[in-house]
């Protein structure tokens, strides 16, 4: 692809005004090439290799022409989706990931060899055992989030799938640490480090402010109340998008069914959870129906979510990475954001978090209103594979049940169904007025998510 038109497709599709300095200087990587892209969370580096990516592109060739790999599904799609939405419909991007139907995944491809794959490394390896894709004739591999699949063990996964491509000419590796010994499988031969963390501008400093909240109590969860009554709702009476960090699955469904018991609009992130029970989380928090999202650290890699205002640790992080890639949730490319850690009785501080504490905020006397949600989430059972776009369900929306462009909230589009988020309060109203209209000329079912 020309990286004017790449440019010009961030711009228009992605609704960024302009690049930062680590995309451009991604933009002006020498080609073919090797690359080691070191950035923090949050700086915008999945924009910044994918450039170079899009660039190394020939028109469509019938083969795959450029792999991604990435340690988690919910990463593998969010990728997925901003590559189709620079590299437009002239190219064919596919994500293969675990908990994904295998037979949707080989009838994707025997309808069509993609371009692009995004893939965890496990799901791509399976694809290549089975025969249902050939990897030859890839000439670029991304390995994104590198140190973090080394950490999960996938060491020898990619360097299964790595050996299936030997053709390989632009290899990008991105990390949010230095990785001390690269594995054989990635030739350090040539290998130019481009690091931006904390160098150069590969954003706007973010503003993030850390503060210390004090509880009386060992069992946290009435001071958790407290604190969320406090800080997520803002001047404007608008919901803060906040996400409740805890450090085991039991521990978030116990929090989550607390908060759901006050009243609280929230949703439920963890690995114990089926994936399209987590597709729903993410997109009602994304959208605004549930502001307030539970996570165990599943949500603190690769779950990027626009316009996080507040992280709480509702359990102390084990590691500093692992205290800086939940803070990264928030604050991200410029934007501001608060970080509140809610210490019990005798519960200390490790140093790294420690060192970063801004100020100590007291819970109010008097506990205040629990935020709403602005938007509800209506569920459509149709999706990409079912030949249907964004537009195709905003039109039908904005048609048969009347809604205004500025009433419509986000639609997220999946393979065979749509999140689409509507004004709290009018959902029943909206799944009457559609219910006897079909969708470009299918039925369709339109349901709330609850």
């Amino acid at each position: 692809m020309k990286l004017s038109a790449i440019h010009e497709n961030i711009f228009r599709r992605l609704g960024i005004d302009r690049l930062n300095a680590m995309q451009l200087a991604t933009s002006e990587f020498s080609l073919p090439g090797k690359l080691m892209l070191l950035a923090p969370t949050g700086s915008g580096k999945t924009i910044a290799f994918v450039i170079p990516l899009l660039k190394a592109l020939k028109s469509p060739q019938g083969h795959v022409q450029a792999v991604v790999m990435a340690p988690s599904r919910e990463l593998v799609l969010q990728i997925a989706e901003i590559i189709r939405s620079v590299a437009g419909p002239d190219y064919k991007t596919t994500a293969f990931y675990g908990g994904h139907s295998m037979q949707e995944e080989q009838r994707s491809v025997e309808g069509g060899i993609p371009d692009i794959v995004v893939a965890t490394p496990g799901r791509l390896l399976d694809h290549l055992r089975r025969g249902s894709l050939s990897l030859h004739e890839v000439r670029t591999l991304v390995l994104d989030e590198f140190d973090k699949s080394l950490e999960l063990g996938f060491r020898d996964e990619m360097s299964r799938v790595a050996g299936r491509m030997r053709g390989v000419e632009t290899l990008i590796l991105t990390s949010a640490t230095a990785i001390a010994e690269l594995p054989d499988f990635v030739p350090a031969k040539g290998l130019r480090d481009l690091d931006f963390r904390g160098k150069g501008e590969a954003a706007p400093l973010p503003r993030l402010r850390v503060h210390s909240v004090a509880s009386d109590k060992k069992d946290k969860l009435e001071d958790l109340d407290l604190l969320l009554r406090q800080i997520t709702t803002d001047s404007g009476g608008e919901a803060v998008r906040t996400m409740v960090f805890v450090n085991h699955r039991e521990s978030a469904e116990r929090v989550y069914n607390y908060l759901i018991r006050e009243g609280y609009p929230a949703a439920l992130y963890h690995g114990g959870l089926e994936q399209a029970d987590r597709e729903k989380a993410v997109a009602m928090f994304g959208n605004g129906s549930a502001p307030v999202l539970v996570s165990t650290d599943l949500g603190a890699r690769g779950l990027d979510v626009d316009g996080v205002g507040a992280i709480v640790h509702y359990h102390l992080p084990l590691q500093a990475e692992t205290w800086t890639h939940r803070n990264g949730r928030t604050a991200r490319m410029g934007a501001e954001g608060d970080v509140y850690v809610l210490l019990a009785p005798e519960e200390a501080t490790p140093e790294f978090v420690d060192a970063d504490l801004t100020d100590a905020l007291e819970l109010a006397p008097t506990p205040g209103a629990v935020p709403a949600a602005r938007m509800q989430t209506l569920h459509v059972n149709a999706g990409r594979k079912d030949k249907i776009s964004k537009g195709d369900i905003a039109g039908y929306f904005m048609k048969q049940a009347g809604l205004r462009p500025d009433e419509l909230g986000a639609i997220e589009l999946k393979d065979h169904q749509a999140y689409v988020a509507v004004p709290a309060g009018r959902g029943r109203e909206i799944i009457a007025a559609l219910a006897p209209h079909k969708l470009k000329n299918k039925k369709v079912r339109v349901t709330q998510l609850r």
